[in-house]
Parts: C-alpha cells; structure tokens; sequence
C-alpha cells in the first residue's frame, strides 16, 4: 500500500492565501452593494420629489381653473335679485339653490385642490429630502463602522496566517530532531552489536571501542534533549495554532451571520418608517380630498403598510448572495504528518492551559457585564430613536377644515410640516441621539467581537480540559482496594497514587454539566437563519487535516504520557 501524500508548506500556504483572498474580495463587494442600495434609495426618494412636484402644479392648475370658472358664473349673478335674496336670507328656490351650492362647491373644490397642492410642496416633498439626507448621512456612518470590523476580520486571519507557520516551522524542526535521534539510536546498536561476545575481541581494542560507545551515548542524550526540546515547542505552537484557529473561525462568522445583518439595519435605520410616514401624508391628503378614490387609495395603503425593514434587508440579501453568503470555515492545516487535530494536555503544558483557561474565564466574566449594559444603553437609545421616526404626524385632516370665509389658501396652511418650531428641535434631538447610539453601537460590536474570541477559546479549552479530567477519572482505582492476582507470570497491576473516587461518587452530577455544554455547543451561531435565499451556501466546517503521520485526532489526556 503507498503511503498518502501529504501537503508541502507552499501548497497549504497558497491554499490559505487563496481562501483568505476570496474573503477580501467579498468584504469589497459589500462595500459596493452597500453604496449601490443608497443609490438606488437616494434615486427613487429623487423620482418621489420629482412626481409630487409635477403633481403639486397640476392640482394648483386645476385649482385656479375651477376658481375661474366658479368666478365666471358668480359674476352673472351678483347683479340679480336671486344674488340679494341669498344675501338676505338664503331663501331660494331649489333649483337656485342647488345652483348656488355647486358653485360653491366648485369653489371648495379650488380651495380643496390649492391645499393639496401646498401639502406636497411644503410637507411630502420635504419629507422625501429629509430621508435622502438621512440615507446618505446613515451609509456613511454604517460604513465607517464595517471598515473597522473588515480591518479587524483581516488582522484576526493575518493572525492565524503567523501561528500557522509558526507551528510549521517548529514541527519542522521537531521532525527533523527526531531524525536525528534515530540515526544516532541505530549507530548506537550498530556498535553494541560489534561489541557482542560471541566474536572473539582482543584485550587491547576494549578501550577505543568503549570510548566509540561513550560518544555515541553521549550524541544521543544531547539529539534526545534536543528533539524533547523541539517537540515541547511544536506541541504549545500547535495548541496556540488550535486556538487561534476556533477564535478565527468564530469571528468570520460572527461577522456574516450577526454583524452584517447589523451593518444593514444601521443603513436602514429609521428609512422604513420616515417613508411610512411620508406616503402616509399623501394618503391622508388625497383620503380627505375624494373619498370616491379609496378603492384606489387602498392598493397604495395596502403597498405603505407592508413596508418592512427586515424583509427588505432579506430580499436585499438575496439580491447578492455572493457578497453576504457565509464562506467555508478555516481548517486546521496538519503539517508533515502531525495527525494531532485537538489541543494537547500533556504535563509539559496541563498548568499552563489550566492557568489560561481561569484567566480567560474571569475576563469573559468581566466584559459580558460590562458588553451587557453597553447593550441595554443601545437598546434604550434604539428605542428612543424608533419613536422619534414613527410619530404619527401624517394626518392632514385639519387642512380640509372649510368655512364661510373667504380668505386665501395659504392662511389655512400657514403652518407647514416644516414651519412648526417643534420640528427643527426634534430634527436636532433626533440626530444628536443618532450619534450617541453609533458609539453605543460601535461599543458593543468591539465587545461582542472580543467575546466571541474569547468564548471559543474559553469553551474549546473548557472541553479539552474537562474530557482529560475523564480520563483521568476512567484510570484512577482506590489505593487500598485489593489487586487481582492472575496466574503464570504475568505480574500484578500497581496501585495508583491518586485516591479519586469514580464520577465523585455520583454518575448523574457527574455528566449533568457536559449534557449542558452539548446542548449549549449546539445552540450557537449555527441557529441564526442563513441570509442566503434561507439557504446557507458552503457553510462547512474546517476539520483537522493530516499531513503525514498517522496519528489518532484525539485529546491527550493530562497523565496519559
């Protein structure tokens, strides 16, 4: 049977480098859907202004024409004495009087259609404007922040790139010394062989060959110091390579499946619901001017009410699936025949993982405390910023209020949405709260990120220490229990050292915390939905990859060497 290739350095290198290299390829072109989506909001709120624009003089045409024509017709009847009777007493005859309700009704209809055209210029189309501003100054912010988390998700694989050539090089080296030590083993048996006594040796060849021993003795003490030297170095550069590999791992995807979906819920922050309101304006305006159009107005009622944020960050998800898919998870690149997959727990480095794994647990204490209340003054502020945006201040009722007066259109709507001194110190209000929450937000992103790091570390060394504790469980016997004796030559087992009882005496406490541990392992990111058409696209986890020795992937217990 031939032995299995494995990888040479360059081949997992350029493979890194390849992977990584498509990363920043999507990075960029989130970028660029990001700006492409602000573009294309920033034409349509420009295509709005335009139409109520057009709109606005139309209705103003069509205003001033019926006031025309309800002027032309009251004119021919100011001079008869019908005209003086409705000035006296109103008291007409039907058919005059209906006459004289449709002109005023023509003139109430001007009146009507003057001031749903003043609600466009001075109030919806103001509206879209704002929103244009704001989409552009939202983009803006989004897109500092997620240069910042691009720069930190690169710094993170430029991270696992150093550790990977570092366990590299030292396996290198720890292989290369246990070359040494062998040849030097079979020199050293090659010359114990010479000295056998079956050959017949003069007294006076003794002392060189003896002295020819002592060397090579000697040359083997010193490649066995040196080759446990080397292999104590490649086992902390492995572990150290492990764990940077699940922080890595852990990050990138914190990135795709939580942070992006963040970053689109920033560039859309308050976007849905200031249209909400925008458009809610016209309707309220064209509700109150015909009632005969609700039919009409409904399917455009039916459209504003189905705005929805989360679904159009998920449809815009889709929209480029390439860009916002998860890529495949970092496996871990094994170098010449180094088969060990799992951070090693031998005596040389139990301590020090025990010492790190505390020292990691008290830090991930201390920062969920304080990433928790970071996150409380988020929501707070979140929640602030949502009720600014969705005041319902759409209703345009009270500038359809008519009566027997006869002064102008512009003094019953004097007081336009963008007049009320109201407006402008909550436009200030609104964007001062804005920028405390991006600080929050940002806060809480730089926490969370270096949680998650941390976390992964923490649960990856929390298994491995705990499965070597069970080990050590599973070989431990009471030192005073009786040996069983066995017959022909085969000696007695010693007595171990430790006095543990099995399971701490109770199986159920026992496995009662690594049930729990399962069950929180499995309940991670993985549960998140996939941004991708509800499809996740070559969401694969990086496995332990072998280059050349055929060594198990398991834990090494503490005690076990």
């Amino acid at each position: 049977m031939s032995a299995p290739r494995f990888k040479k350095d360059k081949e997992i290198i350029a493979e890194y480098e390849s992977q990584v290299k498509e990363i920043r390829a999507q990075l960029v072109e989130q970028q660029k859907c990001l700006d492409q989506q602000t573009e294309m909001r920033v034409q349509l709120l420009q295509d709005l202004q335009d139409f109520f624009r057009k709109k606005a003089e139309i209705e103003m045409e069509y205003s001033r024409n019926l006031e025309k024509l309800a002027e032309r017709f009251m004119a021919k009847t100011r001079s008869t004495k019908d005209h003086q009777q409705y000035k006296k007493d109103q008291n007409l005859l039907s058919p005059v009087n209906c006459w004289y309700l449709l002109l005023n009704q023509v003139r109430r209809e001007s009146k009507d259609h003057a001031t749903l055209s003043d609600i466009y210029l001075n109030n919806v189309i103001m509206r879209f404007m704002q929103i244009s501003e704001d989409s552009t100054r939202l983009l803006k912010k989004s897109k500092e922040i997620a240069f910042q988390l691009q720069e930190d998700l690169m710094k993170v694989l430029n991270e696992l790139y150093t550790v990977m050539k570092t366990y590299h090089m030292y396996h290198s080296e720890s292989i290369s010394a246990e070359s040494k030590l062998k040849e030097a083993e079979k020199q050293e048996e090659k010359q114990i062989g010479r000295g056998d006594p079956v050959f017949s040796i003069r007294m006076e060849d003794k002392n060189p060959r003896r002295s020819s021993v002592k060397k090579i003795e000697k040359m083997k003490e010193k490649r066995q110091a040196k080759y446990s030297e080397n292999k104590l170095k490649s086992i902390k550069a492995r572990n150290e390579y492990l764990l940077t590999l699940e922080a890595t791992n852990s990050s990138v995807f914190k990135y795709y499946i939580h942070d992006l979906s963040d970053l689109i819920d920033c560039c859309d922050l308050g976007y849905h619901a200031s249209l909400n309101r925008a458009l809610r304006t016209y309707l309220s305006a064209e509700y109150n001017l015909e009632t005969s159009r609700h039919e009409g107005l409904d399917i455009i009622e039916n459209a504003v009410d189905s705005l929805d944020p989360r679904s159009d960050r998920q449809r815009f998800m889709e929209m480029y699936p390439t860009a916002f898919c998860p890529p495949a998870k970092f496996e871990f690149q094994s170098h010449m025949g180094d088969e060990v997959c799992q951070i090693s727990v031998q005596p040389p480095v139990n301590g020090e993982l025990i010492l790190r794994f505390q020292q990691l647990q008290s830090r991930l204490a201390t920062l969920k405390i304080e990433n928790e209340e970071i996150k409380k003054t988020s929501e707070a502020t979140l929640t602030t910023i949502q009720d600014m945006v969705t005041i319902e201040d759409y209703d345009v009722s009270e500038c359809f209020h008519h009566s027997r007066s006869t002064e102008s259109v512009k003094s019953t709507v004097s007081e336009t949405y963008l007049s009320k001194p109201s407006i402008a110190k909550r436009r200030a209000n609104q964007q001062e709260t804005e920028q405390f929450y991006f600080m929050k937000f940002r806060e809480f992103l730089e926490g969370s990120n270096l949680i998650s790091k941390l976390q992964a570390k923490h649960d990856l060394l929390k298994r491995t220490l705990g499965e070597g504790h069970r080990a050590d469980y599973m070989t431990t016997r009471h030192p005073n229990g009786p040996l069983k004796t066995h017959t022909g030559t085969r000696r007695a087992r010693p007595r171990s050292v430790f006095n543990v009882r099995l399971f701490n005496g109770n199986l159920e406490s026992f496995i009662k915390p690594w049930t729990k541990e399962l069950t929180r392992s499995t309940s991670g990111l993985w549960s998140s939905y996939p941004p991708c058409g509800g499809k996740l696209h070559s969401l694969h986890k990086f496995v332990w990859a072998p280059t050349s020795r055929n060594i198990p992937c398991i834990w090494i217990p503490a005690g076990s060497q």
